[in-house]
């Protein structure tokens, strides 16, 4: 019966199944999602391990019909990364990489449908001069691990003259054989459950709210079932069977809505990270549980809230000043969660795994928490709330006789931001760990290129030195010094280099081509005194047994002059012998290897693409590497990408289900308004009592969010055993996006709103 009422109750029934579906339907869609997460990561890591190649061997497999060789050629663009490799089969059985069905010829390119874009675009032009090859085809989806890769194949004919360096290698098959599961930093499996946990509360607090749209005209629709005969457990399964409903209507609704939004994922890209809809495909373990648990919490919520609604023939009792509620059960749910979580603080890293299950018991029981606390915090602040104006006196008399009806509206956005604050402590407090400052000084260079060897360093630092938004280019080559010529047991470090380029390097007395130096104060540099002696024969770069370069001697000098350490701009104090070209016999110079410091001018736009267009002239195997300040793991990176595609997608459903709810409301006090616009009652007056009964529950819900936010993040640093350090900016960023979407919100509700302010809303069937 309560099935046929939902369905047959006209076009009042309908609009409440249909907001109730509508609720529902989105927080089903996110946890759909997310049940799909695992699945798409699960396959972007076979995707990415079934197009991998060994690199960086001791001992290259011989040549053979089923071999190929393949180089990394990878770049980037901006701040895009662009996977590149080069092929050149040996064999008319040499592994062809997933996603291309022929090795493209010498000249030839094969490319991701998102890099041919970029390339024939405006935009590629730059990029164009380091890719000049002809594209003759597109990677196929099995050959890539997201829509907006970036990613190509080129064919080559000289891959076997540099198998020499680790880009290049010679392979028979792809697929990652080498594959470890490395166990994972108990912190940051913390942070993975809490992440979980924080983002999924908000979906269950909006679906536990969704299915009791309507609840009001239902109780008093319940009651005229009392008047003919029904009993209050009747009219109780009755109200159960209207919300499985609008719940099952609901599942519909999800269905649709991730179908939607995963077709829509393919086309957008957060973070550099994106999926091709197939990824998304939810486990069917997961989803059967979420279209069970779904329509079963709406019936549990149901008989929940009628718990203290007294349904009688000739009426519903709650119109009656209900009586205060009680706070002392409400305090024990977040003291609960603090019990759950108390054995574990302290811990930190040394002392193992966390307990997952006490973990997610505890910091749930503490964001629920705020959904208990909440209409106890409104009742009481409300009831104390006295005169004012007239839209004011209207919102807090509302209030007053439904806070917990204005609570369940804001429970949603109080857990979030409570989450939201607690993560947020928690990343902050813990990110030194994995978020290091680089030893680099950017303040002298930005980019560092490493050319190998057989490329003059002189020539290419002169390329990059005409190369346009260069502003300073430093050259050192790397060598060393020994006491004999071969398999000498004392080394020293050789650096080379002009005498500005040395300058950089140490603190020097005088300089001038010819001179050379000898540097105390690096971390080992201990022998030497005893090897660089003026007028005794070193050995530069002197060679180990099996090796094919000869060292070259060299007699010290009588001019040795004495410099003082100091860290290089890449953060390396450097010790042993610093020398200029004249210094040293021609052949070393010639033949010495090492790194090129690039200075930019940050009024070019795009200097550092420039600079990798001049290196893939001088070398293409050579990527230069770009200076940042910061080092960060990369686990730690990716959980916290995670967490803002998560928290994305929480904001959108956040924002969706309020306005369902604020309409929702809005369509329950229709008759209401249009009572006191008859009345003479100005629009003005009654749009702003509509303002301030959004704007009271949602100060209190960020204020008491807050709280119980900073508690639980202080309990998650203890935990980790990290000094408590509160973000006071952070945290109010955080209570400003939960105000600014209830903002966004409540104008969208207004044109409705103001439609609803009519004498005609009086009308009824």
């Amino acid at each position: 019966m309560g099935v046929r009422f939902a369905f047959t109750g006209g076009r009042e029934g309908w609009g409440r199944v249909l907001l109730t579906a509508v609720g529902v339907g989105l927080g089903v869609a996110l946890l759909l999602l997310t049940t799909a997460i695992p699945t798409a990561m699960s396959v972007r890591g076979e995707r990415e391990s079934a197009r991998t190649h060994v690199m960086y061997v001791d001992k290259q497999i011989p040549k053979a019909d089923n071999t190929l060789i393949v180089a990394s050629v990878d770049t980037t663009f901006r701040s895009d990364d662009i996977r590149g490799r080069e092929l050149e089969p040996e064999g008319a059985r040499a592994p062809i990489p997933p996603g291309i069905d022929r090795f493209p010829a010498a000249g030839e390119m094969v490319v991701s449908p998102a890099l041919e874009r970029l390339l024939k675009s405006g935009d590629g032009k730059l990029l164009r001069e380091r890719l000049p090859d002809r594209i003759v085809g597109t990677i196929a989806e099995s050959g890539l691990v997201g829509p907006a890769e970036l990613s190509f194949y080129r064919g080559a004919d000289d891959l076997s003259e540099h198998l020499s360096q680790g880009v290049v290698t010679r392979i028979d098959r792809f697929g990652d054989l080498q594959q470890t599961t490395e166990a994972m930093d108990p912190v940051l499996l913390l942070l993975t459950l809490v992440v979980f946990v924080v983002l999924l509360m908000p979906v269950g607090v909006f679906i536990a709210t969704a299915v009791r749209f309507g609840g009001e005209r239902r109780d008093r629709r319940l009651a005229a079932l009392r008047l003919v005969g029904a009993d209050g457990r009747m009219t109780r399964r009755i109200a159960a069977g209207e919300a499985f409903a609008g719940a099952a209507v609901g599942l519909v609704f999800g269905a649709v809505f991730f179908l939607i939004g995963r077709q829509a994922a393919g086309s957008v890209e957060i973070l550099d990270i994106s999926v091709f809809p197939s990824y998304l495909d939810p486990s069917p373990a997961l989803a059967a549980l979420v279209g069970v648990a779904v329509p079963l919490a709406a019936v549990l919520v149901t008989l929940f809230a009628l718990r203290g609604v007294v349904i009688e023939p000739l009426g519903v009792v709650r119109t009656a000043r209900p009586p205060r509620r009680r706070l002392w059960w409400r305090l024990l749910v977040p003291l609960a969660g603090i019990a759950a979580l108390s054995p574990m603080i302290g811990q930190g890293r040394a002392g193992g795994q966390f307990n997952d299950f006490l973990v997610i018991a505890g910091v749930m029981l503490l964001l629920i928490g705020v959904t208990a606390l909440l209409p106890w915090v409104i009742e009481a602040v409300v009831a104390r709330l006295g005169s004012g104006g007239l839209s004011w006196q209207l919102a807090v008399r509302r209030l007053q006789l439904s806070s917990g009806t204005a609570a369940r509206t804001v429970n949603g956005i109080a857990v979030a931001v409570a989450g939201a604050i607690a993560l947020q402590m928690l990343f902050s407090g813990v990110s030194g760990g994995y978020v290091t400052p680089s030893d680099k000084d950017l303040s002298l260079a930005q980019m560092e290129i490493a050319p190998p060897d057989g490329v003059s360093l002189s020539a290419a630092g002169q390329q990059l030195a005409e190369t346009e938004g260069v502003r300073k280019v430093t050259v050192l080559a790397i060598g060393s010094v020994g006491e004999k010529a071969k398999d000498s047991e004392t080394y020293i470090e050789l650096t080379i280099g002009d005498c500005t380029a040395l300058r950089d390097v140490a603190r020097l007395p005088s300089c001038r081509d010819g001179d050379s130096f000898t540097v105390r104060g690096a971390e080992y540099d201990l022998d030497t005194p005893q090897v660089v002696k003026p007028g005794r024969t070193v050995y530069l770069n002197p060679s180990y047994t099996g090796a094919e370069k000869a060292s070259v001697a060299w007699t010290v000098p009588t001019g040795v002059k004495q410099g003082v350490a100091m860290e290089d701009p890449s953060g390396v104090v450097r010790g042993g012998v610093l020398a200029t070209p004249g210094a040293l016999p021609e052949e070393v110079v010639a033949q010495a290897s090492g790194r090129i410091l690039v200075g930019l001018d940050p009024a070019v736009a795009d200097a550092r693409d420039l600079v990798r267009n001049t290196t893939a002239r001088i070398d293409r195997f050579t990527e230069p590497a770009t200076w940042t300040s910061t080092n960060r793991s990369e686990r730690f990176g990716s959980i916290r990408t995670g967490l803002f595609i998560g928290a994305t997608c929480v904001l959108v459903l956040i924002g969706a289900s309020l306005l369902v709810s604020q309409l929702e409301q809005l369509r329950e006090r229709r008759k209401l308004l249009s009572s006191l616009v008859a009345f003479g009652t100005r629009r003005r007056t009654l749009s702003l009592s509509v303002l301030w009964q959004t704007a009271i529950p949602v100060g209190l819900g960020l204020l008491l969010s807050s709280v119980v936010g900073l508690t639980l993040g202080v309990v998650l640093l203890k935990m980790t055993r990290t000094s408590v350090h509160i973000d006071w900016v952070a945290l109010l960023s955080m209570t400003g996006i939960g105000a600014g979407v209830v903002l966004l919100v409540t104008v969208l509700s207004l044109p409705p709103l103001l439609r609803l302010l009519r004498p005609d809303g009086l009308r009824t069937e």
